[in-house]
């Protein structure tokens, strides 16, 4: 899955606009190399969003198309 779309599914970002944005301004990576909106994310990744002065680090769980909002903190867990 791309990680744009991750990040929208997951509900770490809540538009998919606003996180092809944050891919294109270089804040966010996959196992500590900066990607694109386009690179694919499978469970295992390690995943870094920059917000501000804030990172937030997750391990990837699992990768589902559509996730009901009570199941998307399922899809990854904190470091």
């Amino acid at each position: 899955m791309r990680v744009d779309k991750y990040l929208k599914v997951s509900r770490i970002i809540k538009r998919r606009t606003v996180a092809n944005e944050a891919c294109d301004g270089g804040r966010v990576s996959i196992n500590g190399r900066v990607v694109k909106a386009g690179a694919e994310v499978k469970p295992g990744d390690t995943l870094s969003v920059a917000f501000g002065s804030r990172t937030l680090t997750v391990e990837v769980l699992s990768v589902d198309e559509r996730a009901q909002k009570s199941d998307a903190p399922a899809m990854y867990r904190e470091i």
